[in-house]
Order: structure tokens, then sequence, then C-alpha cells
């Protein structure tokens, strides 16, 4: 309530801050960068292997605990996360913004290949998948008729 009567109190002093900040709300608005396709950089690189009838603690053991402990020489790597559910297992490799990423692939294929030495017999080598969000969809049509 004391804000209110401060306000009321000092009129002027209310309509210069109004002001001010309308101007420097319409100034940070005309600096904001507009660009049609906007640089959507999320620099990361998934890791998949499946291998049927394992519990996670099973694929944790032969699969991810493997991979992550290969991934130490991978350049640029910020974070690496895994889940592990039955037959699965999906490593999440973060890498910092100026990572390049042609060459962190490559390095995590190269890696992934010597972990392959260590997983069990018959196991297909692990899918690795790079996401750029670039590649997503802005949005979607859809179109329908009664006929």
């Amino acid at each position: 309530m004391s804000l209110v009567t401060a306000a009321l109190r000092r009129p002027i002093t209310t309509v210069i801050i109004t002001l001010s900040l309308l101007l420097f709300s319409v100034l940070a608005v005309l600096k904001i960068p507009i660009d049609i396709f906007p640089q959507l950089n999320s620099p990361t690189i998934y890791v998949i292997e499946s291998y049927g009838g394992m519990s996670p603690q099973q694929m944790e053991g032969f699969f991810s605990s493997r991979m992550q402990d290969q991934f130490l020489y991978v350049n640029g790597i910020k974070n690496i996360s895994a889940k592990n559910i039955q037959g699965l297992t999906l490593l999440k490799l973060s890498f910092y913004e100026n990572t390049d990423m042609a060459e962190a692939s490559a390095q995590v294929a190269l890696q992934v290949n010597r972990a392959m030495k260590f997983f069990p017999p018959g196991a297909l080598p692990p899918q690795v998948v790079r996401f750029d969000a670039s590649s997503l969809p802005v949005g979607q049509l859809v179109l329908s008729s009664k006929t």
C-alpha cells in the first residue's frame, strides 16, 4: 500500500519512471537481432546401444560404463549422461559451444569402435547420432477435407 501512496504523492516521479521504463523497453526490442533462420546450435551427440534380454544393471556394466571410459579421450565434452533400461543404453554427450562437431563425431565413433572389443559376443555396433536443432521443423501444416 505504501508504494501506491508514494506514487500518488509524487506524480511527476511516477511519470518519469514509467517513461524511462518504456524508453528502455523500446531500445531493448530494437537491439534484438531478427533472423529468418537463427543459428540453433545444440552440440549434442547420442550413442544408442541395444542388446535384448539384459537388465539395466547389465547394460550399464557391459556397455554404458565401458563407453563412458572411452569418451574421456574425446575433446570438448562438457557432460555425459547415461540412461539404462531393459535391453537399451542411451548416452547423451554434451559439448561446449565452440566445439567442431564434425571432429567430435569422428572422435566419438573412434572411441565407440575401441569400446566394442569389450562388448559381449553378438553385440551390434552402437548407433552414433548427432543432434542438429536446425533440422527440426519450425511448424506443421495440417489440411483436412470432408470429401
